[in-house]
């Protein structure tokens, strides 16, 4: 990947200036370093106040941009003390920062404790995956003793090469905003943008000695408290920056548009994507016995997959452009952008024409403006345009199927750099049939309430790739997630076994026993929950109104067939009924059948969610399915001993 994980705050923060004077210290009060000025209303669902917050941009041409931030933020409780936490990112190369103070006050405005860039702790910003890296960061962090407090921030930040020109982010959740602001100052030959989001507001422009100057203003914002699986993305306010023109690592570009700004990628990349042509002809020697170019395809993921591993060296311009092909092939090793392009190499060899694609990877993560190109993209894939469709390759997995891509990366917009330069394309959206759980369960009840249980799972998606991690956990930490995933009792011996993976469905089993698996022994009956575990465990507040989407990780199909063996001298009482849920969004069935003459009871459940996003309109419809899902599990069989 590209970037590092960089606490959005510090692009989000501002400094107060005037349009015509920067002159930050004559408009701050005393009031605004003591805690008891803040107004009530600022302080409802606030775990910290920022009582000012201020950030200059001063772009002076294409990869001249300098940073200065001042906040001051008062910290209500021990859920705010990231406030008090500073890492400032830089490299040896096209970041350097300058000075920076820290100053710490109590409830009453006092003075405590101030840091200077020389208490900073200096390290490299290795990310646990990079083995050699440029990047460096600053760190700092001041254990609060009391509430409230106050934390004073300043530093300044310089840019020798920039892509886009970052965000403001306005407001995080449960941090109510008294005053900021955000100026920018820009020569106007490198074509300023802003783009705007969950926010209408507007900026005050004047030229000052050929300067254009921006300035954003927001006062009195209340905290909001993020509802259950929103995304921040799509609730908080920010407004993003970028410029025509930018030169990054001594290249300049254009990101006017998306097929510029792929030109100036396609540019990067032209020197590596190859092979010598000795290793070309051996490429073509492995395939020579496969037809279509599918399955060669096919073939090259998996030898890829098999053959490298992945390693993120982060040096330079190394952040933007992939090691050589030739590289990867002799080494053996590379990050996104390497075996993206190595892959890429591979296929090529052999006549297959394929895209690297820049993407902006995470689990619902924001994707891609189509209206404002910038730089979003922390990942690379690969893209294989086929005659009859069209394959996505996750390169950096060692065991994604070949052509699916899962959460990480589905479902939003990719930057393809093709021959004409950049184009950006959506990424294939998942369905349930994508990721499903289905399970065989084999329960033998004991007299005394006990159990033995054999269950067999077999997984795809995003369920196979869960229990291709549970394998690298030790037994109790696969017991834990078991329990707590699956809401299964506690097992009194418990052993999990790895079974086959092929074509993307992977097999696991369990050998379980309970000492006590029966809930409740009244006389001479006994009470179970008739299953191993449930297929659904999530329920809802009660809201009268939802105003933001619900996100799931993605959408599923989920089945169970449990046959329970009754213990002998045991008969059925009372057999739980037969249930049919429906929801706008998926259902939940669950049947249940007694076989008398084998003693045996079968219950078969199936749980489908057909769209990860549900509409803010239909959580209340959602919240109520879920609580019949609920009840519906929690509905007893009752077994009692023969007369």
């Amino acid at each position: 990947m590209k970037y590092l994980h960089i606490k959005s705050w510090l692009c989000a923060a501002a400094l107060l200036i005037t349009l015509n004077v920067s002159a930050q210290d004559k408009k701050l009060t005393k009031d605004l370093y003591i805690a008891a000025g803040i107004p009530d209303s600022l302080k409802d669902e606030a775990n910290a106040v920022v009582r000012y917050s201020s950030d200059e941009l001063v772009v002076k041409g294409p990869g001249r941009v300098t940073q200065r931030h001042h906040s001051i933020v008062t910290v209500l409780n021990e859920k705010g003390d990231d406030e008090a936490q500073l890492v400032l990112y830089y490299d040896k190369k096209f970041n350097s920062i300058g000075s920076v103070e820290m100053v710490v006050y109590n409830a009453a405005g006092i003075q405590l404790k101030k840091y200077h860039k020389s208490d900073m702790y200096d390290r490299s910003a290795a990310d646990g995956m990079s083995i050699i890296t440029d990047y460096r960061l600053l760190a700092l962090e001041h254990t609060i003793a009391s509430y409230p407090a106050t934390i004073e921030i300043i530093y300044e930040k310089n840019k020798n090469s920039y892509l886009d020109l970052g965000d403001w982010h306005i407001q995080e959740p449960e941090k109510s905003v008294q005053y900021a602001e955000y100026k920018v100052s820009v020569v106007p030959s490198v074509g300023f943008r802003f783009k705007n989001k969950n926010t209408g507001i507007k900026p005050e422009k004047i030229i000052i000695d050929d300067m254009e100057n921006y300035l954003w203003k927001v006062q009195n914002i209340k905290a909001i408290k993020s509802e259950e699986d929103a995304l921040s993305w799509q609730v908080f306010p920010k407004i993003s920056f970028a410029a025509n023109s930018f030169l990054y690592g001594g290249m300049p570009g254009d990101i006017s548009n998306w097929q510029n700004y792929g030109k100036w990628q396609q540019a990067l990349n032209a020197d590596i994507n190859s092979l010598s042509p000795q290793r070309v002809e051996e490429i073509k020697t492995m395939t020579a016995s496969i037809k279509s170019d599918k399955e060669k395809a096919k073939f090259l993921y998996e030898y890829l997959q098999q053959n490298t591993r992945y390693v993120s060296i982060q040096l330079g311009i190394g952040g933007l452009k992939p090691f050589p092909a030739s590289f990867v092939d002799q080494k053996k090793y590379g990050d996104c952008k390497a075996l993206a392009n190595y892959m890429y190499a591979l296929l090529k060899a052999v006549n297959i024409p394929s895209y690297y694609a820049m993407v902006r990877a995470g689990t619902n993560e924001e994707p891609a403006d189509p209206s404002f190109p910038a730089d979003p993209f922390n990942h690379i894939i690969l893209c294989v345009p086929f005659k009859s469709d069209t394959t996505w390759l996750e390169c950096t997995s060692s065991t994604q199927p070949f052509g699916k891509l899962g959460p990480f990366t589905e479902n939003r917009n990719a930057l393809l750099i093709t021959e004409d330069g950049g184009k950006l394309v959506n990424t294939p959206e998942s369905t349930g049939v994508d990721n499903q759980f289905n399970s065989e369960v084999h329960l033998i009840l004991n007299a005394d309430g006990g159990a033995k249980v054999k269950a067999k799972i077999l997984s795809t998606g995003a369920y196979r790739s869960d229990y291709i991690g549970l394998a690298t956990l030790k037994a109790d930490e696969q017991k834990e997630y078991l329990i707590r995933t699956l809401n299964m009792k506690q097992p009194s011996v418990f052993e999990y076994n790895i079974g086959a993976d092929k074509e993307g469905v992977k097999e696991v089993t369990l050998d379980l026993e309970f000492d006590k698996f029966c809930d409740v022994t009244a006389g001479n009956k006994q009470f179970y929950r008739p299953r191993l575990f449930d297929l659904w465990k999530i329920t809802l507040p009660v809201l009268e109104k939802r105003k933001s989407d619900f996100y799931f990780n993605q959408p599923m199909q989920k089945a169970c067939v449990t046959t329970i063996e009754l213990p002998e001298g045991f008969e059925v009482e009372t057999l739980p009924a037969n249930q049919s849920l429906k929801f706008s969004y998926g259902n939940y069935e669950v049947s249940y059948i007694y076989n008398a003459e084998k003693n045996q009871v079968i219950s078969t459940t199936k749980f489908n969610l057909t769209n990860q996003v549900i509409p803010a309109a239909k959580y209340i419809e959602m919240q109520a399915y879920m609580d019949n899902i609920a009840k519906a599990q929690n509905k007893k069989l009752v077994i009692r001993r023969k007369a």
